[in-house]
């Protein structure tokens, strides 16, 4: 059986998420969401108070996501989620959060 190419498929998305998503537990809901669906890229916070999620993965996969992100872990209060097209950037081969620099 020949092996599944991943790449191939795979589509990259910038998520920017808004509400009450810091100080909630949101980085760490997203990480456990990302890698339950094979997820990978990251999450961080931005001074903003949004956080921002980069994720690659099957197109299908990531609009599951994306509605698991919309949805929020208890205690958070999402309003919006901006999303983009994004290249792939092949240094992230799972998903983690990330300090704000």
């Amino acid at each position: 059986m020949a092996r599944r190419q991943k790449e191939s498929t795979d589509v990259a998305r910038l998520y920017l998420v808004s509400g009450r998503v810091q100080g909630v537990g949101y980085r760490y809901f997203a990480e456990q969401e990302a890698s339950s669906l094979g997820v990978r890229g990251y999450v961080r916070n931005l001074s903003t108070g949004n956080v921002e999620v980069y994720a690659v993965g099957d197109p299908r996969v990531l609009e599951s996501f994306k509605t698991r992100l919309a949805k929020g872990p208890f205690g958070a209060r999402v309003t919006g989620i901006e999303e983009s097209e994004e290249d792939i950037d092949h240094r992230y081969s799972r998903f983690v959060i990330e300090v704000s620099g």
